[in-house]
């Protein structure tokens, strides 16, 4: 074992406790600011729908016309793979788990949208349309119908529909407090933010409400829709959204980036408004930057071009929309928009080849970290909590099967949970 080494130090043990007691104010703001990844399933996109065209059959007719658009499309495995440029070898797993994702549950997550998709309406038809929403979603979660996450859009907190928007959302929440309560799914989104006073607004709206039903202090969260250049830089230069975050007072859930009304805010012409151009980057980069370490989400936005008409124009939509999304996916944003029945086939195409083409080298490697072994790559404590993180969205989309990674890795949910996320476990983690 070789000579045993003296050890000595030259500080008091008050030096220490003196630097800890400094660092308290800062160690609880770190806490509440940066509490990590919430630990939840992420939907890997959010279908909107106006309020006056949802009905109880929505999701399922979505779902069969996507299946109906491949069926005449691209029928098979090998056609569906030659479109969008998927290898041999991940033709037949990703389409047939694509065609068993239309069949059990085409649209994770639903927003009934009564602001842009809805427009400006009678106050008595909006209302009925928002009592009937929260009926129907109500209905959706008894009668198990529903997406894992449902909610609405309201319209914003600017001066000219203020009001509306409030009442929307009273109208609606107030319904589903009649029907039965708030299902664990519900998700608000809040568009067309400008500054971080909307956001506070907003949450004292959701404050009065739950007074007024006598539910817990915060059971209600919200995404905040990111439409505006000055959501990005302030007029004071600094980064609005950081702020807009803090102003949600821990509600916020998510930062999702509008395509099209962010584009033309910042000048883009129609024809080049898309989620990859580089006034989207660096809003979107922003974002995420702001969000890192919050536990708050980013989204990406939608495309507008529809996979509509002929087999050739389908295909070019598809081939587009797939490029998108796995463009969006290796930037880490993990979650986007789709707007037609068409671009569910594509969204999990590449959600799915995602995750599968990168399966077998991040068990792998995520094994390898485990058992201390080394593999060609000496990873850390952080890139193991993004391989789990990267094994669990898979498992939680149905690109993946808990067997099949825990046969590569000799890991259980609960392991994975326990590195992805201090939230999602103890962090006892069983070796292979």
């Amino acid at each position: 074992m070789g000579q045993q080494e003296k050890v000595a130090t030259s500080l008091a043990g008050a030096v220490s406790e003196e630097i800890s007691a400094s660092l308290t104010a800062v160690d609880a703001e770190l806490a509440r600011r940066y509490p990590g990844d919430p630990g939840t399933r992420q939907p890997v996109h959010t279908v909107y729908v106006p309020g006056d065209v949802f009905e109880p059959g929505t999701l399922r007719s979505w779902g069969d016309q996507a299946l109906a658009a491949l069926d005449e499309h691209a029928p098979d495995a090998v056609s569906f793979a030659a479109v969008l440029g998927i290898p041999e070898e991940l033709a037949g797993p990703v389409h047939d788990r694509v065609r068993a994702k239309l069949e059990r549950e085409p649209v994770e997550d639903l927003r009934i949208d009564f602001e842009d998709g809805y427009g400006p309406r009678p106050d008595a038809e909006e209302d009925e349309a928002a009592a009937r929403a929260a009926r129907l979603v109500s209905e959706a979660y008894a009668n198990g119908t529903a997406a894992p996450y449902m909610g609405i859009r309201m319209k914003c907190m600017e001066a000219g529909v203020r009001d509306r928007g409030i009442r929307t959302t009273d109208v609606f929440l107030t319904g589903l407090m009649a029907a039965g309560g708030l299902p664990e799914g519900l998700v608000l989104t809040l568009p067309k933010v400008t500054y971080p006073e909307q956001v506070t607004a907003f949450v004292q709206l959701l404050e009065a409400f739950e007074k007024a039903h006598g539910l817990d202090a915060g059971r209600m969260g919200f995404e905040i829709q990111i439409e505006t250049s000055q959501s990005i830089l302030a007029a004071d230069g600094t980064a609005a959204v950081a702020r807009m975050i803090d102003a949600a007072q821990g509600r916020a859930t998510g930062l999702h980036y509008g395509t099209f009304d962010y584009s033309a805010c910042v000048g883009v012409s129609a024809a080049y408004q898309a989620s990859d151009h580089p006034a989207a980057d660096h809003a979107k980069a922003v974002m995420q930057v702001a969000a890192a370490g919050t536990g708050v989400r980013v989204s990406d936005g939608s495309t507008n071009v529809l996979p509509v008409g002929p087999t050739a124009q389908v295909h070019e939509a598809w081939r587009l929309h797939y490029g998108l999304t796995r463009r969006a996916l290796a930037r880490a944003y993990y979650q986007g928009w789709d707007m037609h029945p068409g671009h569910l086939p594509t969204r999990y195409a590449a959600v799915y080849a995602f995750y599968r083409e990168g399966l077998e080298p991040a068990a792998a490697r995520l094994a390898a970290y485990v058992a201390k072994a080394g593999g060609g790559v000496m990873d850390e404590p952080a890139t193991a909590k993004a391989l789990s993180g990267y094994l669990l969205r898979g498992i939680d989309c149905g690109a993946l099967d808990t067997a099949e990674v825990t046969r590569l890795t000799g890991l259980t949910r609960a392991d994975l949970d326990a590195f992805a996320s201090p939230r999602r476990g103890d962090l006892t983690v069983t070796a292979p």
